[in-house]
């Protein structure tokens, strides 16, 4: 086996075009999955959709991705891997294409679907890939490079997405993956190396109940996590059921893979505990970065009215941030700091972002207020993802990484999708209870209350209303006023609330075994 890894690790020129191979792959389906949301009003008004059918351009690729990527590294195995990884750039770049020239909604969604089929592959294959080109004492610098594109990537979609729809049309978010993906195919196919990991599988012998179950669990689930909120989660029969079917699929995957000869899955991996840790601390990191990209956007378009070009804008210091850390990181980590203590650190300065904009939230929030919270939110991020994922594949080796590598893949955008459901929930439920303390609050026989209402009744009638009419939206002024407030609050209490989850985690990961920070040669025998 020892053999078989140094043979894929790469030097020079050579691993710096792999390097930037995958890194582009891995960009290109992150990107892609949040360049969507600024163009769903766009994309609504030319195929003539309502919300909730363009909320599928969401779902459809998001499904996609969580049922492929668990299976990627069996897949890898099957058509050897720089052939599957071609395939799927290949898929991704076509189905873009597609997706930028379909004619109704439910065409996109089906393209979306594919091209979620293609993506989801190229974001666990390239951390094989950059994992395996590198030697192991250099893994920490490796998953540093590699994470700049996840950590990244979901915060240039807004911007990116906004740029080209203010500029040019939605169908431009698809075409730019074009002339991307050509040339990421045919670096692919020079430059990649595909390991020989033992004998394909017969047709008869592939897992296809597996697979079965697989889908109807993931799918199930995704769905759920997408609509639930929307749909009044257990209030609908859909929910309910699928519900029940991804419990069930859940269940049914599980038993096939530990009773199966050939499982699509390779469960046993989990049997390492750096990689049982990792996929957990994989699912959290998904839970605050994707659950913050997609709270801080909606808070400023919302309530401050910002444009979506604006709101995208925000994020990109924090980016950039990260991508500082994300070497010093990696450098440290080869110097031996354990990774359980970067962790650590990085879940406190979470916990301080999180804070931070809990106490800086009012519906008058500006650019400025924000600015050095999001930098310490790019500094956490790059503490915690890098060491997590060092750490999570330190003692596997040969086919093992790529197994390994599916998990936390998977369970990173697990966290994502559970972080965007519970999150939206909560604001709605939260809102709710606010609004009823604040009238609660708004006695009408008190002098102030009398007071506004009679200051904007004269604002209205001065601008040409009658009494009764301008009485009537000075209450209208009021309620919306109320609204805001209640929504500003409930904001505040789902970043207390993560900040606090993140806190709870400290202790959790000071059990990681000590001795696995450092990434030493022996464990790639």
């Amino acid at each position: 086996m020892t053999t078989q890894a140094e043979d894929l690790v790469e030097y020079g020129f050579r691993r710096v075009i792999i390097t930037i191979t995958a890194v582009l792959c891995a960009l290109l389906e992150i990107v892609d999955t949040t360049i969507v949301n600024v163009a769903l009003n766009d994309m609504k008004g030319s195929l003539g959709a309502t919300l909730t059918d363009v909320a599928w351009v969401i779902t459809a690729y998001a499904i996609a991705n969580v049922i492929i990527i668990p299976m990627t590294s069996w897949l890898s195995q099957q058509f050897g891997r720089r052939n599957y990884f071609a395939a799927s750039i290949i898929i991704f770049t076509v189905s873009s294409f597609l997706c930028g020239n379909a004619s109704n909604i439910w065409e996109l969604v089906f393209f979306r679907f594919i091209q979620g089929m293609g993506g989801g592959a190229l974001l666990v294959t390239a951390q094989t890939i950059i994992t395996e080109s590198y030697p192991a004492a250099k893994r920490g610098m490796a998953q540093a490079i590699y994470g700049m594109g996840v950590i990244v990537g979901p915060t240039l979609g807004p911007p990116l997405g906004g740029y080209l729809v203010d500029n040019f049309s939605w169908p431009y978010i698809f075409y730019i993956n074009i002339p991307l993906g050509i040339i990421a195919t045919i670096l692919t196919l020079y430059f990649v190396k595909s390991p020989k990991y033992g004998e394909k599988l017969k047709a008869n012998q592939v897992d296809w109940w597996g697979i079965v179950f697989l889908a109807s669990f993931i799918g199930s689930l995704q769905f759920v996590l997408e609509h639930g909120q929307q749909d009044d989660w257990f209030e609908d029969i859909t929910i309910i059921i699928l519900s029940v079917v991804s419990f069930f699929g859940l269940i049914l995957f599980i038993w096939r893979q530990l009773t199966y000869k050939y499982p699509i899955v390779n469960l046993r991996v989990l049997q390492d505990r750096n990689l049982r840790i990792g996929t957990i601390m994989c699912f959290i990191l998904g839970f605050g970065l994707y659950g913050s990209t997609f709270i801080i956007p909606i808070y400023t378009q919302a309530i401050l009215g910002w444009t979506a070009t604006d709101a995208g804008l925000l994020l990109i210091p924090s980016s950039i941030m990260t991508g500082i850390m994300m070497p010093i990181i990696g450098k440290m980590i080869q110097k031996g700091v354990p990774q359980a203590y970067l962790v650590a650190i990085g879940f406190m300065i979470f916990f301080g972002f999180t804070f931070w904009m809990y106490s800086i939230m009012t519906p008058d929030t500006g650019t400025e207020h924000m600015f050095w919270p999001l930098i310490l939110r790019g500094m956490g991020l790059g503490l915690l993802f890098v060491p997590i994922t060092t750490l999570a594949l330190s003692t596997l080796h040969g086919r093992q990484i790529g197994e390994g590598a599916a998990f936390t893949g998977m369970m990173r955008q697990l966290g994502g999708s559970f972080g965007i459901a519970i999150i939206t929930t909560f604001i709605s439920r939260f809102t709710q209870g606010h609004r009823v303390n604040l009238i609660a609050h708004l006695d009408s026989t008190k002098f102030e209350v009398q007071q506004r209402i009679q200051q904007l009744q004269m604002g209205f009638m001065s601008k040409g209303f009658s009494a009764s009419e301008s009485l009537d939206k000075a209450h209208k002024a009021i309620e919306m006023s109320v609204m805001k407030q209640s929504t500003v609050l409930s904001y505040m209490d789902v970043f207390l609330y993560l900040g606090i989850m993140f806190l709870i985690c400290i202790p959790f990961v000071l059990l990681i075994k000590r001795g696995a920070g450092k990434v030493d040669m022996s464990n790639v025998h």
